[in-house]
């Protein structure tokens, strides 16, 4: 049995109810005989027979209640918890108990970039979108302050501060950015740091009975005081690749074209020659600007 199916079976409503349109043939009845209590006679019985029959009718009318899909019922008799109905229909209660409706449908939560400090100190600001849903209807409702009834309010209110949370311990965990290609880091890591996220998250929102559904980061930037400095730094380490990229291919040229010379005896070069010949070709194929060669005229 999963845990989602054994919380159904545990809290599965155990008290008394009936389909809605019972109830209402009931009142419809009892509305009947108190009109023929009052018109068959005006005796003292007939009179209070008759009103005990408005009086029953009157006391069931708050007694019903409409499930839609992906909602559920959590019922309490005399603060008792008497279980979650999550079945959709018409049901008719016994209006002493009381009824509290919360929903299962998923709802979404987008937290605003925040400015946090990454693992080397760096000031970032990092946002998320949450996808989550009620799971546990008991936990929801009797483990989470309600705000005076606004369950609404009183959810997403739990949500977004445990998200913050939770966001700010993963950042601080891991660098923005890094040399190392191995290295995990929070622009990197994609899905590695979501999986993680959604399952900080999860632990957090398990006392409320609340399930992470997606948990993704949506937003990730240096903070505008670095910013600066650091797209700098990112332009420099690109340079320096991009240098020991053209540094490495010349090299190997410059090798290939000494080898091919000597190979097919096209002329005999001495070291100095050869120095030249290094030099200028390092030159041409390490220069920004196009070469211009000189042509010596004797």
């Amino acid at each position: 049995m999963t845990e989602t199916e054994k919380n159904k079976h545990e809290y599965a409503f155990k008290g008394m109810c009936f389909n809605g349109f019972v109830g209402i043939v009931l009142i419809l009845a009892f509305i009947g005989l108190a009109a023929m209590m009052f018109v068959e006679d005006d005796d003292a019985f007939h009179v209070t027979l008759g009103g005990l029959f408005i009086f029953l009718a009157v006391f069931m009318m708050p007694g019903f209640a409409m499930l839609e899909p992906n909602e559920s019922l959590v019922t309490l008799f005399f603060g008792k918890y008497t279980g979650t109905i999550r079945r959709t229909g018409f049901f008719w209660f016994i209006p002493l108990y009381t009824k509290r409706k919360v929903s299962l449908r998923v709802r979404n939560l987008d937290i605003e970039p925040i400015k946090v400090n990454d693992r080397t100190g760096n000031p970032v600001l990092i946002g998320m979108v949450l996808v989550w849903k009620v799971e546990d209807t008991y936990r929801a409702v009797f483990d989470i302050d309600s705000f005076g009834g606004n369950y609404s309010a009183a959810y997403n209110n739990f949500v977004s501060i445990q998200a913050d949370a939770a966001l700010r311990e993963v950042a601080g965990r891991y660098a923005y950015d890094s040399d190392k290609e191995s290295e995990l880091t929070l622009r990197s890591g994609g899905d590695a740091i979501n999986d993680m996220l959604e399952q900080k998250i999860n632990d957090r929102l398990a006392i409320a009975g609340i399930t992470v559904v997606e948990a993704r980061i949506n937003y990730l930037a240096y903070a505008p005081e670095i910013a600066a400095v650091m797209l700098r730094r990112q332009q420099a380490a690109a340079i320096i690749s991009a240098r020991e990229k053209i540094v490495e291919g010349a090299v190997s040229m410059v090798d290939m074209a000494l080898r091919r010379l000597e190979q097919d005896h096209v002329v005999e070069l001495k070291d100095s020659d050869k120095s030249a010949i290094v030099g200028n070709l390092l030159m041409v194929l390490c220069s920004d600007d196009s070469a211009r060669p000189v042509i010596p005229a004797k």
